[in-house]
């Protein structure tokens, strides 16, 4: 298996090819070991040496042109082989339990299911059919011999920087699915104005998630940073759902503390819970299905001067030639109910099942 990736910025017409031509991507269980280093980085949700972090070396790096596609077709739906909801009730009322004994104050659920195909498609196809679908998105494809074949449209920044000495984040939470509104969104409001200010009404279980993200971000920048801002929270769109959305920007203090930075930062409470590190116990000894990959990171780190590392969301893995495993979660508090949160996981899962059901023709 060939060790490559290919990525493409939100909003941008071309995307960026990473090539290893000789040797596998390195290897390290230590996020703070990521300092100094350059390369794509693919991090598992919990690295250890039997998972590591892989950091592929571009010994080739291009870039292409995003084709505009010419027409649209719907292939056969693709066949669900699992969606192991029993193990996934068996999940929430473990997790439950545990919020409303007060023992977290926020947790991440997490579930997977197998989704399988009439014919196989290309990694390299389903990459440009995800960029014509989410141009909203950072879309990645990243293969390697240790991790398999990945593709993933997320909308969540953990780390990003042009080289112009300012770095950027984000607290992304909470979910309502949009049912085919055609609304307009990505606008950040006035600071301090109230998210429900807008066409989308949220209620105080997805302002509670969101804020509790963004508090426990402002509190990891404290330590890192000389100066920064917060934008939001507002509404953003990232497929047929929306979430609330805050933006920082900030200088750091010391380049030399990236990677202890992005320890601090990873896993958010977006993909983990608080606190932090009791939540991320938990979910490693408790939850059902092993994330691998899913909710971890990915991106170019100090490649060209600049750095994208985002959160890998919305993802899914090839199980065969047209067997997908599909990953989505959702964040618990003490107000969620079991099918509320069963149906954000399936409306999340929609972003990929999209990329396996629709295909655009085109010289791609």
């Amino acid at each position: 298996m060939d060790t490559f990736a290919l990525f493409r910025l939100p909003y941008e017409n071309t995307y960026t090819e990473i090539r290893q031509t000789e040797g596998e991507a390195e290897e390290t269980s230590c996020v703070e070991a990521l300092a100094g280093k350059s390369g794509f980085v693919f991090a598992p949700f919990a690295p250890s040496a039997d998972r590591p972090i892989l950091i592929i070396r571009p010994d080739s790096v291009t870039t292409h042109t995003v084709e505009t596609p010419t027409q649209t077709t719907t292939a056969d739906s693709p066949r669900l082989v699992a969606d192991y909801h029993d193990s996934y009730k068996i999940d929430f009322a473990n997790y439950h339990s545990r919020l409303s004994d007060g023992e977290f104050q926020k947790i991440v659920l997490a579930r997977q299911a197998l989704y399988e195909t009439t014919a196989a498609v290309s990694p390299r196809a389903m990459f440009l059919e995800a960029c014509a679908l989410y141009p909203r998105m950072f879309v990645a494809l990243v293969s390697t011999p240790q991790s398999g074949t990945w593709l993933s449209a997320t909308p969540e920044i953990l780390l990003d920087s042009a080289g112009d000495g300012w770095w950027r984040t984000m607290a992304l939470a909470g979910t309502i699915q949009l049912n085919g509104q055609q609304l307009a969104f990505d606008t950040p409001p006035t600071r301090g104005k109230s998210p429900n200010n807008g066409e989308v009404k949220w209620d105080a279980k997805n302002i509670d998630e969101q804020r509790i993200v963004a508090t426990y971000i402002t509190e990891c920048l404290e330590h890192f940073a000389t100066e920064f801002s917060e934008d939001g929270p507002y509404t953003a769109r990232a497929g047929n759902v929306v979430h609330l959305r805050s933006d920082f920007r900030f200088k750091l203090g010391d380049s030399r503390l990236l990677g202890e930075l992005i320890a601090s930062l990873f896993p958010t409470p977006a993909v983990c819970g608080l606190p932090k590190q009791k939540a991320y116990r938990f979910i490693q000894q408790n939850e059902a299905n092993d994330r691998k990959y899913y909710s971890g990171f990915l991106g170019p780190l100090h490649l060209q001067d600049a750095t994208h590392l985002y959160v890998t969301l919305r993802c899914m893995e090839w199980a065969g030639q047209s067997v997908f495993r599909l990953y989505a979660g959702g964040g618990l508090l003490k107000e969620s109910d079991e099918e509320s949160e069963w149906k954000e996981t399936a409306a999340k899962m929609e972003t990929m099942k999209q990329c396996l059901q629709t295909r655009h023709t085109s010289t791609y």
